[in-house]
């Protein structure tokens, strides 16, 4: 990382102000080439001066200069802030560039900051998340990840393992026959596994809070289920007429539920069809439904339960399903459906039972997850905390039935480098170039 790099960092359009972010060894002399004044002596504070341009004045900008180390990046970074609108930013970057900086890539300031140390992955997973946040629980599970909350709970778990580690090896270099004094392995790695069994679920609501969940909506035609959708979303987003087979596409809307986003699915209804438009739409309702993380199946309570809706219905069990018997404003023929999943009577029409319905989602989405104390995570990291659990768990098992010292520290070797890889720690090049490239540019 020898090179200077340069990017806007505020959205572009039209408002106060716009950034422009340099950094890297030739920030300083780049600025001083393209600004009215050479010199910004004092860390972090912020200048009046002027973006010049073939000798004459471009803008009046506020510049200020974050020396290395005590920067974001761990190098000198220079930000110019611009009067708002395209231009005037798009004019100092390319006066940037031109006098010998490069365009960012996505997150490559972030990156520098992990490579330069003053960030982990895991506090990095806390800065994107904090960017795409949608509720105030997810910025409060961002910002608890950034400023290290799950690095310091992970550090404190990886230390804990390898301390009982070094110390079943020191009994490996025992004579036959002689072992330390006290040691219970079994119950110190118990203790262990503790601590990583409630850090967990508040991963797993961390990455609910940042990622959101998939719902579909599915049934047969006609039952209610663009109305249901109207209604969950309070505002008419979805076609609604008499006539079966109405919604052909996917349709996606988002909401929040008690901090956690909501992705819905209004889908195609599910019965067999001639139509070659209207086959599709039901293939695409399949698809989505075994994608899903919920499915809202609805049943139309006006009317006798089908034989589709009960094969339907069956071919959930096992998975997160509410069914939502719908049309509970009118005389309830479909009886008691026979299913154990949860099962809410609702009218899309008058609103009845939505509110009972959208709490049944929550409940599902955030079940034995720790919502309020939520830490952001990635798929892999949570993956790789999974991981570190399954091998402790194996290590408690082999010192209880006696597989050997060896085995043990093998096991507690494993879950001690899966936790240095949560936070980047031989994490591979390749992990960590997917995980910046999802920054935008000049983050």
């Amino acid at each position: 990382m020898t090179d200077t790099i340069a990017a806007i960092s505020t959205a572009l359009g039209e408002g106060a102000i716009s950034i422009v972010r340099i950094s890297g060894p030739d920030a300083v002399s780049i600025s001083r080439r393209i600004l009215a004044r050479k010199d910004f002596p004092e860390h972090a504070k912020m200048y009046l001066t002027s973006l010049i341009a073939d000798g004459e004045t471009v803008d009046r900008v506020l510049c200020v200069h974050f020396m290395k180390p005590k920067s974001y990046t761990g190098e000198d970074v220079i930000e110019i802030h611009t009067h708002g609108g395209i231009l005037a930013a798009q004019t100092c970057l390319a006066l940037a560039v031109s006098n010998g900086a490069r365009v960012a890539e996505p997150g490559e300031f972030t990156r520098r900051a992990f490579v330069n140390g003053h960030i982990d992955l895991a506090q990095a997973e806390g800065v994107l998340s904090l960017i795409s946040s949608r509720s105030n629980e997810a910025m409060k599970a961002a910002a608890r990840t950034l400023t290290g909350e799950l690095s310091r709970a992970v550090m404190r778990i990886h230390d804990e393992i390898l301390s009982l580690q070094g110390r079943i090896e020191i009994e490996l270099d025992f004579p036959e026959g002689e072992t330390l004094t006290g040691l219970d392995v079994s119950g110190e790695i118990g203790r262990i596994i503790s601590g990583l069994e409630e850090l967990i679920p508040r991963c797993s609501a961390g990455m609910i809070l940042s990622h959101g969940v998939r719902v579909v909506i599915s049934g047969r035609p006609n039952a209610g289920k663009s109305s249901l959708l109207n209604a969950l979303v309070s505002k008419k987003r979805a076609i609604v007429t008499e006539i079966p087979g109405t919604t052909r596409d996917i349709i996606e809307e988002s909401i929040i539920i008690g901090g956690v986003p909501v992705r819905l699915y209004d889908t195609a209804g599910l019965r067999e069809s001639d139509d070659v438009i209207e086959a599709e739409g039901v293939r695409l309702a399949v698809e989505a439904m075994n994608e899903s993380d919920i499915c809202v199946y609805v049943v139309d309570g006006s009317c006798d339960l089908s034989a589709e809706d009960s094969e339907n219905i069956r071919g959930l069990e096992g998975r997160q399903t509410i069914i939502a018997v719908n049309k509970s404003d009118l005389e309830n023929k479909a009886g008691d459906v026979d299913s154990l999943c949860p099962k809410i009577k609702v009218s899309a029409k008058n609103g009845e039972g939505i509110e009972a319905l959208r709490s049944a989602i929550y409940d599902m989405a955030v079940k034995n997850c720790a919502v309020s104390s939520g830490l952001n995570v990635s798929a892999f990291q949570l993956e790789e905390l999974r991981g570190a659990l399954r091998d402790l768990r194996e290590g408690e098992e082999s010192a209880v039935i006696g597989a050997g010292d060896d085995v043990t520290a093998g096991l507690l070797g494993s879950a001690r480098l899966r936790l240095l890889r949560v936070l980047g720690v031989g994490a591979g090049d390749e992990l960590i170039d997917s995980m910046f490239r999802r920054f935008c540019v000049g983050k």
